[in-house]
């Protein structure tokens, strides 16, 4: 069973599963710290600064040793924070025991946490009356707009424990209970593509830098760590050999396209499938099958979908697929799977066949197994992105909010790009720490890019 751990080293509030796991946490914290340099640089240049001072700050964000030393660098320029899980099957239990013991940070995370506990933390994250937030998928962000705008009725049963914690409040402070909030840092394409839903709407309530779209972010994390760790994901839940099989994508952004280029590696022979046409061509011109999902359900030995968006495999690709075939997601939200059709279809549901693996046995006799449980498959069964490549994504997040924090009440209501400046510092220093330099233009060079006078 959880335990709530009492509070520890100046730390006013956590929910983590056991804190004896503590030790081991901290081997894989220090482990991942090693490889993560420009962080380093990060919160050494935020011990020195403290450009967070004074500041409540709670994250919403998956519980991993590279987190760890994001948290480790927010903490050390002045932050007071809170951490908790932005996914139910993402949370190092090890790692959360080890950030409260070790680190004196707080943490409501634990690894398989059943979604009204999720919304417990939810709840003490606001509680905690952040100045400052972060959030992987735009849960924390959301249930603040619901809280501002008195729309409690749009939050579920297993939603109830914000719900109760806003009702404690009068209509009026509901409206101006995040006032105080500065801005917002976001991590992931899905909560992107909900903040920018918001802001259309008129009902974002502060600024939010969109960390994902950095380029020092989605083109290294989500290319070359999404696809590494979702295919990790597969080999350690499945023990299969992807050389040889049917490997359909569903989704060719910048997940999918590395998602795409590790399975083709391995020696799958890959199909790709589209809604944007632009993506879809790139995709047949990378040289991988492009087709319909129905066409492709047919055919697929195992299924990745990538794509932040609902039912992208519904109960018509579950009824034609192969006696055998393999379902997993690897976008942020579990709903790309619609795995209430496929219990509609099932006869029997065998949880627990291999970790992290379930078999579906079908009414039609075939059998489909879910890795994962629809969940973040690289997360859920692996250990996410290595720390190489989170190195860069988390210096970009924190010195974005810095960023925000010294341009507060400057930067409108709005989803923000990540400042140039930022995106190149950090840049610059990951190639220092590989020992890779690159040429510098000379005056000339500067004019002549500058000007418009030379033609041909």
């Amino acid at each position: 069973m959880p335990v709530v751990a009492t509070a520890t080293a100046g730390v006013s509030r956590h929910d983590v599963k056991d804190l004896a796991l503590a030790a081991q946490g901290k081997k894989r914290i220090l482990w991942a710290d090693r490889d993560m340099p420009v962080l380093q640089q990060v919160r050494e240049k935020f011990e020195r600064e403290r450009p967070l001072q004074g500041l409540r700050m709670a994250a919403c964000l998956h519980v991993t040793a590279e987190t760890a030393n994001l948290v480790r660098a927010l903490r050390a320029g002045g932050a007071d924070l809170l951490l908790i899980a932005s996914n139910p099957l993402s949370t190092q239990d090890d790692v959360a025991a080890s950030l409260v013991a070790d680190f004196g940070i707080g943490v409501a995370a634990i690894h398989g946490e059943k979604p009204q506990t999720y919304y417990k933390h939810v709840a003490m994250a606001l509680d905690h009356r952040p100045h400052v937030t972060m959030d992987d998928g735009a849960d924390l962000v959301s249930a603040m707009v619901f809280i501002a705008l008195d729309r409690l009725s749009a939050f579920s049963e297993n939603q109830k424990p914000v719900r109760d914690w806003a009702e404690k409040l009068s209509p009026a402070d509901r409206k101006h209970a995040f006032k105080d909030v500065i801005g917002s840092m976001e991590e992931t394409t899905t909560g992107v593509i909900r903040l920018r839903a918001m802001e259309k709407d008129g009902v974002l309530q502060f600024p939010v830098v969109a960390v994902n779209d950095a380029e020092t972010k989605h083109f290294f994390d989500n290319r070359y760590g999404t696809g590494q760790s979702t295919i990790d994901g597969v080999i350690r839940a499945t023990n299969m050999l992807i050389a040889g099989k049917q490997v359909v994508i569903a989704g060719y952004g910048w997940c999918g396209k590395g998602v795409a280029l590790r399975a083709r590696g391995l020696g799958a022979h890959v199909i790709v499938t589209e809604v944007n046409p632009v993506r879809a061509l790139e995709a047949a011109m990378d040289g991988f099958q492009v087709m319909p999902m129905a066409q492709a359900a047919t055919k697929g030995d195992l299924f990745i979908t990538v794509t932040g968006n609902k039912h992208i495999i519904g109960k018509e690709h579950f009824e034609v697929m192969k006696h055998g075939a393999m379902v997993c997601n690897s976008g942020h939200f579990d709903i790309e799977l619609d795995l209430v059709a496929l219990n509609g279809l099932t006869e029997t549901m065998t949880p627990g066949v291999r970790h992290e693996v379930d078999e579906y046995r079908l009414k039609s006799g075939k059998t489909v197994y879910v890795i994962g449980s629809g969940r973040l498959v690289n997360l859920a069964a692996a250990e996410g992105h290595p720390p190489s490549v989170m190195d860069m994504s988390f210096a970009t997040q924190a010195l974005a909010t810095e960023y925000c924090v010294k341009h507060k009440g400057k930067l409108p209501n709005a989803v923000v790009p990540v400042p140039r400046e930022v995106e190149e510092w950090v840049a610059t220093a990951k190639l220092a720490s590989m020992g890779i330099g690159v040429d510098v233009m000379t005056a000339e060079q500067k004019k002549y890019g500058e000007s418009w006078e030379h033609g041909t």
